[in-house]
């Protein structure tokens, strides 16, 4: 039965009180900790630095990188526009001759209407080379783990991170080869649709961390041998380096429920960014190696109308002065997508598996067994739907 709205109103109404505590609570830690930004923000690098020395790096959230005294540690972009035709005249300004690069990927998991576990992952590419003529490059490359690949011994095995690990692994991959075949090239930019510092992996077992934090560390060894630019670029972010870095510096009491983006979002308009730090959060970084696990920098940027977005970049694009030509590269992506990078938008929509695919893959499947003699079943329902389409 659907939902009785009259129900949801009145628990609504009747469990107020606890939504209103919560709210003045978090209200009132959130004015303590920009009251704490904008203190912190009036003082130099080497000040913050000093005082930040009394916990050890791995226990202070971030540390600052750039020079310079900003206001709640936002620096304006000065960008403003007449017309949509006046932004899109900068993008091309910008972009023009720039190839950027994003990957995405999809799958089909392992499920009860096969008898034996199999599964495919299917990642997309595109490479927009910004040129006259409109060229680009856009392509898949599939792959089909066996029950070896599972590492199972039958269907109801659970096999679903398995298939997410090599999804990330070939997205990684993919944009590892990109960096070889652009050795030396700075004129372009390659985009990971995440983070570079991979917290969601501490919730895995040790040898499932390790994989996703190698993949990781490889791509970071990529980016700085090869000098080809990479940006984490992550569209809603829970992040809180900056308000652990608050809370050191000032022994501001513990507030889980904030977060950098809401912190920072009131001072910033369109394109505006804070100053670059260095990641020094607590916890899955001492699982990096020595001499990567420092090298990650992030800033926020307001790219549309919600909280700013994070971006995660090797500091080596900082030490090399083109962080504001990347910068500026990455809002054009968002300008040209409106709110959201095209570049990474249009690698989800090339990597995507639809319903139809998902129906081709079990019928090529069934064909394929049946043909090689192998004892591989379709339950009824699947073999209804193959056959309907």
């Amino acid at each position: 039965m659907p939902l009785k709205p009259s129900q949801i109103l009145a628990l609504l109404k009747a469990k107020r009180a606890d939504f209103e505590t919560f709210d003045k609570s978090a209200l009132q830690a959130l004015q303590k900790y920009r009251a704490a930004l904008a203190q912190a923000a009036q003082e130099l690098e080497a000040q913050v630095l000093e005082r930040l020395e009394n916990y050890g790096v791995g226990d202070r959230g971030a540390e600052p990188l750039e020079p310079g005294e900003y206001r709640n540690w936002v620096v304006p972009s000065g960008l403003e526009w007449q017309s949509r035709e006046e932004s899109h005249a900068w993008v091309r300004d910008r972009l023009t001759g720039v190839s950027t690069f994003a990957v995405d990927g999809s799958q089909i998991y392992p499920g009860k209407d096969l008898s034996i576990p199999v599964a495919l992952v299917q990642i997309g590419w595109f490479e927009n080379l910004h040129l006259s003529d409109g060229r680009y490059e856009k392509d898949i490359e599939v792959d089909i783990m066996t029950p070896a690949d599972l590492r199972v011994s039958s269907s109801a095995d659970p096999v679903d991170r398995r298939v997410n690990m090599r999804r990330f692994q070939m997205e990684t991959e993919r944009l590892i080869r990109y960096m070889e075949d652009r050795v030396g090239d700075q004129n372009c930019l390659a985009f990971l649709d995440g983070s570079l510092v991979a917290t969601f992996a501490e919730a895995f077992d040790e040898e499932t961390r390790r994989f996703y934090v190698n993949c990781i560390v490889e791509l970071l060894r990529a980016s700085q041998q090869y000098r080809v630019p990479l940006v984490g670029y992550i569209d809603t972010t829970y992040a809180r380096d900056l308000t652990l870095m608050l809370q050191r510096l000032f022994e501001l009491p513990e507030a889980p429920s904030i977060h950098d983006a809401p912190l920072l979002g009131k001072f910033m308009q369109w394109g505006d960014r804070t100053l670059l730090f260095r990641c020094r959060r607590p916890g899955i970084l001492k699982y990096y190696p020595v001499g990567i696990s420092n090298q990650i920098a992030f800033t926020y940027l307001k790219a549309h109308d919600g909280y700013p977005i994070r971006l995660e970049f090797p500091i080596w694009i900082y030490e090399a002065g083109i962080l504001e030509q990347i910068l500026d590269w990455v809002r054009g992506e968002i300008i040209i997508g409106g709110g959201y990078p095209y570049i990474i938008e249009t690698a989800d929509q090339t990597a995507v598996l639809k319903t139809e695919d998902r129906q081709m893959f079990y019928r090529l499947l069934q064909e394929w067994a049946d043909s090689e003699e192998l004892n591989l079943r379709l339950s009824r329902k699947m073999v209804s739907k193959v056959r309907r389409r």
